[in-house]
């Protein structure tokens, strides 16, 4: 490569770097402060209330009771005594909460609304999900006790809210190791958001896109 083709890719790439980091910080729902208590964080895996995916335009989503079959099936392997809570259909995906017997939550879990691929849910369920093992090294080092309970994540859902989305309420929320997500809206559901048990750190489901129904 002659010398100037060189320094004209390093500077292609110098740019090109410079573009993603300013989309990253610079979009209020990609991990931005909105100054409302203990490290408020938007929603890192999308830049707004729904982010996109793309299929055929032939594609059908597959029915909701479909989906909850493959949902089922996949929350047996993490305990035969699964099931399923809070089952939801999103305009992207079919989302539900896995919980044990006594009701204690243990994932959450998407399937594809087009394809019904099953997966783990990003963002805090694979984060701060202490159960899982994977995300505090990560983002938050080793975590030690909890700081928040479950009326406390309530309270710094609802001062994150007046300023991410003014008039909306702290609607139905459940515990899992870690964290907790709780659904908001202004009448209806919009939206679900998480809020770490160490940190206070509130995190929005941006992947979802519109909610459809229960």
């Amino acid at each position: 490569m002659k010398r100037g083709q060189f320094w004209l890719a390093i500077v292609g790439l110098a740019v090109l770097g410079l573009a993603l980091t300013q989309g990253m910080w610079g979009n209020p729902g990609m991990m931005q402060g909105y100054g409302y208590g203990p490290g408020m964080m938007g929603g890192m895996m999308g830049g707004g209330m729904g982010m996109m995916s793309f299929h055929p335009a032939q594609a059908q989503p597959i029915p909701p009771a479909e989906a909850r079959a493959r949902l089922e099936s996949f929350a047996q392997r993490f305990s035969s005594e699964a099931k399923l809570k809070d089952f939801m259909s999103f305009s992207e995906n079919y989302y539900a909460q896995v919980v044990d017997a006594k009701g204690n939550g243990l994932v959450e879990i998407l399937a594809d609304r087009y394809t019904g691929n099953v997966y783990l849910e990003p963002g805090p369920n694979m984060m701060w999900n202490t159960r899982l093992g994977m995300g505090y090294g990560m983002m938050q080092g080793q975590p030690t006790a909890t700081r928040y309970d479950k009326a406390a994540a309530q309270k710094l859902a609802r001062q994150f809210l007046k300023g991410y989305l003014p008039g909306a309420t702290v609607m139905e929320g459940q515990a899992f190791s870690g964290y907790y997500t709780f659904d908001f809206g202004r009448k209806a559901v919009e939206g679900m958001l998480s809020v770490s048990a160490y940190t206070g750190e509130v995190w929005v489901h941006t992947w979802h896109g519109i909610f459809l129904g229960e």
